[in-house]
């Protein structure tokens, strides 16, 4: 078996890296490679070849003149005159020249005694400075004069110049090894490798222009060269998520491990490269080596290796004196992080402490310490200092938050290498999958450059061999017949001819060299607008380029995901704009792809998946005539397919192409510049400035305390010795280390990163708009339940029901208009389907969501097709039931059309007997009977079901007139309920009834009036009869108006009534309420069945503000939350202070009664009391306050617990203690909806926490308006004083207190002015009232509203019109009292932001 990583695209799957502790390490393997310490090396050179087969090194230039042929000058002793151009034209530079008299030739000399010459140019007199260290050839060696051109009017004088290397060379230095003349106007163009001079060497107008190319390279002695060995490694170990591949040696040492000898005693700088392993499904590993030479012994040299390295002289055979043989060695670390800067730092750290010493500490232990301390940055530990010695440290920052993938790219190294019009023909070279090759002498530089070859062409992957560092055994990938991207070093070049269907770009002069047969498209075949805005974007950050970044590695060290400054010059704004111009020509290149995708409906055809994922011709009709060529070349690539693929039937990249859909809606192709809105919002996800300071291995001590003597001494870098390697702090956390991820089969259900900014964003729209900010919190809401979902589901019994439970949520939240932030319903929901087989519910959601006009982004889109592809869909034929159920309906309609036929017969005879009889009954409509289940024809009609009264209007007569004899006439209509007006008032409008009289149809102020003055009251409407009791029947319930008509009588049964009615169900004809209360005679979160609750929980949200005491209700809490996911405060609607609202809980444990069924009739028939009727003993009571959170805030602490516990703990009973203020709250969001869920039965104990499935619930939830617990020293609320009148317990003080306010009569006055529609009486009676509070907690608003609840019953009420009164009684107050005084009194009515937040979520069912 192979390797499972190599640069070759050796195909292996990469999992996360260990776990350390809650953090994953930096680096994952320490590596030295070289040659093996001991034995003899092979006789080859060349890893094996033969020595003759070796190439010998060139000497570097050391100095260049020009002679003057035409006046007898002869070159210099030991130059070399170039007399001919590559092509065979003469080499003259001034042989145009008109009086010149002269022909000067280029003349040059190799040696090692200077410094090399490392540039060449054309320098103009009086036009331009001289750079820091450039020298002009002025003179001829023979002290003539050498300018290249002679001055003239507006013509300066050109002279030849240069630079040199760093005095004194060091080995292996870059220098000039290779000068050429060439006349492009003759066909001539630079070789491949060859830097040329952008100024001709002619110096006139006359003539052929001839230019000057040289070539740079190592210049250096002869080499042996051999392949390169896995020294030591640590650990010894494999990982069991990443393997190390067997090929890292020779990436390690791409130029092989050479042995190589120079005189003197100096040794080269170390030389630092970087290289990347691509795995099998794309995973990156990134590598960090450093290579160095150290001595070698000259024993393990054969004479011949001695020969060939000039260590023995060739005649005599004796050694040379001075010269010294060293091979090269490699230090090298493999991590998952493009951590390069660090990487060198602490490679160099550990090269120059081999190099050094005596040390206490062995090399050993800084390796181990640095692995296993040193981990990635995280937002608890942004900043990581590390201490490596007393002098020696580095910095590690937190990557920069990029919705881009990580990557070690460099756009701008990309730039300053190749420049805009190369970069551009790359990347058209890149989406046309041609042959590409880019070389360098600079290793560090492939890497970051072909990084950014792979990472401008985002959101598509590339497919092929991609290797941006290749060691020379492997370059025989660029034979291979297919696309590849590959870097090679540019000494390879020195062997071998480039392909000759490849593109090769010379990173170190920027040329690009293309071959005749297979030529890419021009840029100019791309789109017109996007490349040309691309183009200006590359070209203005090049010519900037200078003067941001001065040194060349700057831009690397920037780009390194490390961030930890801004950069010189703005040059973090500069990197930004690099990634955008690309990622903005993608967006506008492939802008409108979507409307395109074909999502399957059908099931999955027998060979697997449907390749036709996207309309290839319609997509290829609606782009620009111009580059059709362009994008019939790019639809047959291999990355598009795959972008296909990945887009529609989900990847692990889903997020990265959700977000660049959200680039595609950004741009606009047309414009040309590019928009103001960035594509690529930089988080700084440092954490702030919190530094975690990491010290260096502690030093051992002697027994007595003293310091131990330096003793670890090395001459080279050592063997690892496995005893000296420090082991892990704790081998075993690893594998205790729980998993972070959802249980493998829950949904991941955390939104995206743009998911979560567009929510943000649309949150802070809405935040200012009165009228959307309810159904905005709606939304999250919602979103709350479906994050909850596959908890539920998986708990279910039946799994499908559960799921058509949902897709029911889904539609209700349609008709209800809700804002939904994201995607994350419908996405679970489809999840869920494919999780369970249901491919047909998965169609229906879609097309619920296309509906809703929700365009489905990446994530979603590849869950649904996955979904129906992958779950197996019903059968077509049809079942056995319906075929039964088919042949029932066929007997049924022949019964049917005989039954006319017999009552024919009947009537006939009837007839002939001479009897008249009453016509026939109607036959009864045919009903499709799917199924056996249902009633005959034959079976009798249901009798009537017993309706409930909805209002006060149904009193009236229970007969009808116009009854004849025995027979029964047709039912009474059902009585009318409570109507209102167009705006919501009631209406005393007269309707005709049945039999043409007109039938009254009064409001509840007519109502309240007409009860209230019993003069008004006709005789024609006499109380209405109600039922004779029975025997042992209860006590028939009055009226809650019969209270109002004897003022003197105290309410009791009416109490009763109204206590009824407010602890009862919401009512979904409330036009008030919406329709999010819960139904009548149903409870999700716990219904109760016919025996008592074992637990009832009391919630309420009714908070007080600490600055001015008021109470805030929950719809005023709603208002006052910001839009902030991170704002737990609320405003206070009274002084508009900031304060943290709490959820208040009461846990109540009741007894269990016996399970006698007379008990529980016994139950029914009793009068309603508070709790449950079961009062044996006194209830345990637990009581706990805890925060209230914002939808918003709520949903993004669930989906971290989710993350880090997976959708079980949700299911546990832990959950109540480990994470209360989330468990609570969401026990509220999905009580206040009605939504099912599991979470009451958390509720129970332990023994009863996991009840089976049938059994039913055993806990009551119950949501109250009003405060839980009310102060003892406060005033007790009107709706209290009330009740307490009424003799019905409530959980204030048992006994109203003294004073006029707090009598039965001014509670009916007051009631007496709402029914008269006089609201604004009633306030000013609450304010002129004597022993009123001054600033009270509850406002009036509040007071007269509930009050009206209590005695009337909230089925009585209008809520919504009670608000619109209570307004317009307000405007017209503050016309005489003035709106500020009203306000401190606390008389203001709530805001139209909480009224419709009220109105969204409707209002809690009790008081």
């Amino acid at each position: 078996m192979g390797p499972p990583f190599s640069g070759c695209g050796a195909r292996a799957r990469c999992g996360p890296p260990p776990a350390m502790g809650s953090e994953p390490p930096l680096v994952d393997y320490f590596v030295v490679a070289g040659l093996p310490a001991a034995g003899a090396l092979p006789a080859g050179g060349r890893c094996g070849a033969a020595p003759e087969e070796e190439p010998r090194r060139k000497e570097p230039i050391t100095d260049v003149a020009l002679i003057a042929r035409a006046q007898g000058e002869e070159p210099p002793l030991g130059f070399t005159c170039i007399e001919a151009t590559p092509s065979g034209h003469p080499a003259e530079l001034g042989a145009g020249l008109l009086g010149a008299g002269r022909r000067l030739r280029l003349c040059y000399r190799r040696g090692r005694d200077r410094s090399p010459i490392t540039e060449l140019g054309v320098h103009y007199e009086g036009r331009e400075r001289l750079r820091p260290g450039e020298l002009l050839v002025a003179t001829t060696p023979y002290s003539r004069p050498a300018a290249l051109g002679p001055a003239g009017p507006g013509q300066p004088r050109a002279f030849l110049s240069y630079r040199r290397a760093k005095d004194p060379p060091g080995p292996g230095a870059l220098g000039v090894t290779d000068i050429c003349v060439i006349a492009p106007g003759r066909g001539e163009s630079a070789p491949h490798t060859y830097s040329r001079v952008r100024r001709s060497l002619s110096g006139g107008p006359w003539g052929p222009a001839l230019f000057l190319c040289y070539k740079i390279s190592v210049g250096g002695a002869n080499t042996l060269v051999f392949e390169p060995a896995l020294l030591s490694r640590y650990p010894e170990q494999d990982l069991a998520s990443f393997p190390l591949p067997a090929s890292v040696p020779v990436f390690c040492l791409p130029m092989g491990a050479t042995v190589e000898a120079w005189p003197g005693a100096r040794f080269p700088l170390p030389l630092f490269s970087t290289f990347v392993l691509t795995g099998a499904s794309g995973d990156k590993v990134y590598g960090a080596a450093i290579q160095f030479h150290e001595a070698f012994p000259r024993e393990r040299l054969s004479e011949r290796q001695r020969l060939r390295l000039g260590l023995l002289s060739v005649v005599e055979r004796r050694e040379v004196p001075g010269r010294a043989p060293h091979a090269r060695k490699s230090l090298c670390v493999l991590s998952r992080w493009p951590c390069f800067p660090v990487f060198r730092k602490f490679l160099t750290f550990l090269y120059r402490y081999s190099i050094s010493g005596p040390h206490v500490l062995p090399l050993e232990a800084h390796i181990s310490h640095f692995m296993h301390n040193v981990p990635f940055p995280s937002p608890q530990r942004p900043r990581i200092l590390v201490q490596l010695s007393p002098y020696d440290s580095l910095l590690l920052c937190r990557p920069v938050s990029s919705p881009l993938p990580l990557s070690g790219a460099s756009f701008l190294a990309l730039l300053r290498a190749a420049g805009p019009e190369t970069a551009l023909a790359l990347l058209v070279a890149v989406l046309t999958e041609h042959k590409v090759l880019i070389h360098s002498l600079r290793p560090h530089v492939l890497t970051s450059v072909g990084e950014a070859l792979v990472a401008m062409i985002f959101p598509l992957r590339w497919q092929c061999p991609y290797i941006p560092l290749c060691p020379l055994p492997l370059a025989d990938v660029l034979s291979a017949p297919v696309p590849f991207i590959v870097g090679v070093h540019s000494s390879y070049f020195d062997l071998h001819e480039p392909p000759r269907d490849v593109i090769a770009v010379d990173l170190d002069t920027g040329t690009v060299w293309q071959s005749e047969e297979r030529k890419p498209l021009p840029p100019r075949a791309l789109p017109r607008r996007p490349c040309k805005v691309l183009l200006a974007t590359l070209q203005g950050l090049a010519q900037q380029l200078p003067e941001a970044f001065p040194d060349p590695g700057e831009e690397a060290a920037l780009e390194a995901a490390l961030g930890d400054a801004e950069g010189p010059g703005g040059g973090r704004e500069q990197l930004r704009r690099g990634a955008a111009a690309f990622l903005r020509f993608m967006a506008c290149a492939l802008r409108g792809y979507r409307g395109f995708l074909r999502p399957v409906q059908l099931e999955s055809p027998p060979g697997g998946r449907d390749t036709e994922s996207l309309e290839l011709q319609g997509f290829l009709r609606s782009r620009e005539r111009g580059s059709q060529r362009f994008y019939s070349q790019l639809l047959r690539t291999q990355l598009f397919a795959q972008f296909i693929e990945d887009r529609s039937f989900g990847a692990d990249r889903q997020p990265c192409l959700e977000f660049f859909d959200s680039c595609v809606d950004k741009v606009q192709p047309d414009l040309e510049k590019p928009e103001d809105t960035p594509l690529i919002e930089l988080d700084d996800a440092r954490g702030g400035e919190h530094t975690v300071f990491i010290t260096p291995p502690e030093q051992p001590v002697a027994p007595d305390g003293s310091e131990l003597p330096a003793r670890y001494h090395y001459d080279g870098f050592p063997t690892l010795r496995p005893e000296l390697l420090q082991p892990p702090p704790d081998p075993l956390a690893p594998r205790l280390v729980p998993a972070r991820s959802s249980a493998p089969c829950s949904p991941a259900p955390c939104r995206t990163t743009q998911e979560m900014k567009a929510a943000q964003r649309v949150a802070q729209k809405y935040s200012s708009v009165p009228d959307m900010w309810g159904r905005c919190l709606l939304g999250h809401c919602y979103g709350l339940w479906f994050l909850y979902l596959p908890t539920h589901v998986r708990a279910a019994p039946a799994k499908l029901p559960a799921l058509h439970a949902a897709y029911d949520v889904l539609r209700r939240m349609e008709g209800r208009k809700v804002v939904l932030p994201d995607e994350v319903c419908y996405r679970i929901l489809l999840q869920l389907c494919g999780q369970y087989g249901e491919p047909v519910l998965s169609v229906r959601v879609m097309l619920e969501m296309k509906r809703a006009g929700i365009v489905p982004n990446a994530v979603t889109y590849g869950y649904y097709n996955k979904a129906v592809l992958e779950s197996k869909w019903p059968a077509g034929t049809q079942s056995g039931r319906q075929r039964w159920a088919k042949l029932r309906n066929v007997v049924l309609g022949a019964a049917q059309f005989r039954q006319p036929l017999r009552q024919r017969q009947r009537h006939g005879a009837a007839g002939s007997s001479g009897e008249c009889g009453a016509p026939p009954p109607p036959r009864p409509a045919l009903q499709r009977q799917p199924t056996w289940a249902g009633s005959s024809l034959r079976d009798p009609p249901p009798a009537p079901r017993l309706q409930r009264s909805g209002s006060v209007s149904a009193l009236g007569p229970s007969r009808t007139e116009g009854s004849q004899g025995g027979v029964p006439g047709p039912p009474p209509p059902p009585p009318a309920p409570l109507r209102g007006s167009a705006d919501g008032s009631p209406s005393d409008t007269d309707e005709e009834g049945p039999g043409g009289a007109a039938t009254p149809r009064r409001g509840l102020a007519a109502k309240l009036q007409q009860l209230l003055s019993p003069g008004r009251r006709g005789p024609g409407l006499p109380p209405p009869p109600g039922p004779e009791p029975r025997d042992g029947d209860p006590p028939p319930r009055r009226s809650p108006m019969g209270t109002l008509l004897r003022s003197r009588e105290r309410p009791e049964s009416t109490a009763s009534e109204s206590s009824a009615s407010l602890g009862s169900d919401l009512d979904l004809s409330d036009s008030s309420l919406g329709s999010s209360g819960v139904p009548k005679g149903s409870e999700p979160d716990g219904a109760l069945g016919e025996e008592p609750p074992a637990v009832e929980v009391l919630l309420s949200s009714c908070s007080r503000c600490p600055g001015c005491g008021a109470l805030v209700y929950d719809e005023e809490v709603m208002a006052g939350w910001s839009s902030d996911d991170s704002n737990l405060n609320t405003a206070c609607p009274s002084c508009a202070r900031p304060f943290l609202p709490f959820l208040s809980v009461e846990v109540r444990h009741f007894q269990q009664p016996p399970s006698d069924r007379r008990h529980c009739l016994a139950l029914d028939e009793r009068p309603l009391e508070p709790l449950n009727g079961a009062a044996s003993a006194p209830p345990r009571t637990e009581r706990a306050a805890f925060p209230y959170l914002s939808p918003l805030v709520l949903r993004k602490e669930l989906e971290r617990a989710l993350e880090a516990e997976g959708g079980a703990a949700l299911a546990r009973a832990a959950l109540r203690g480990a994470r209360p203020i989330l468990f609570w709250n969401l026990l509220w969001w999905f009580r206040r909806l009605a939504l099912p869920s599991g979470l009451p039965r958390l509720l129970l104990p332990e023994r009863r926490a996991a009840p089976p499935p049938s059994a039913p619930p055993r806990v009551r939830v119950r949501l109250l308006w009003d405060v839980l617990t009310p102060e003892p020293d406060a005033c007790p609320p009107l709706y209290a004083l009330w009740r307490l009148h009424s003799k019905v317990p409530t959980r204030f003080p048992a006994r109203p207190p003294p004073g006029p306010r707090f009598s039965l009569a001014f509670l009916e006055a007051v009631l007496g002015h709402v029914g008269l529609s006089e609201v604004h009486k009633a306030i000013a009676l609450l304010l002129d009232t004597p022993g009123a509070p001054p600033h009270p907690q509850r406002s009036i608003y509040r007071e007269i509203l509930f009050l009206t609840l209590a005695a009337l019953g909230r089925e009585h009420v209008d809520i919504a019109a009670f608000d619109r009164k209570y307004k317009a009684a307000f405007a017209r107050l503050a016309g005489s009292r003035g709106p500020e005084q009203l306000r401190q009194r606390r008389a203001q009515p709530p805001s139209s932001k909480a009224l419709d937040c009220r109105k969204s979520f409707g209002a809690p069912p009790e008081c």
